[in-house]
């Protein structure tokens, strides 16, 4: 076994109205839910930083392709 967890009275109350509102049985369960909602947050936070620095590195790239098109535009005012 683990080692036990010492849960403060305030959280011990919220623990049991979420336990009554979602019809679990365990406090663990609902534990094991708020870690599970960590985790997914988690991992968003890591596409969000990995696609912004995908972005970062083909902003350059994308900004020359995108100077390059602009001069042979039939819509150039000239």
């Amino acid at each position: 076994m683990g080692i036990p967890l010492m849960i403060q009275e305030s959280d011990n109350i919220r623990i049991e109205h979420l336990k009554k509102d979602f019809g679990i049985h365990k406090k663990i369960d609902v534990i094991r839910a708020g870690l599970t909602l960590l985790e997914k947050e988690a991992q968003r936070l890591k596409k969000i930083k990995r696609w912004k620095h995908a972005a970062q590195l083909a902003a350059k790239s994308s900004q020359a392709v995108n100077k390059e098109l602009q001069k042979h535009s039939r819509l150039k005012s000239e």
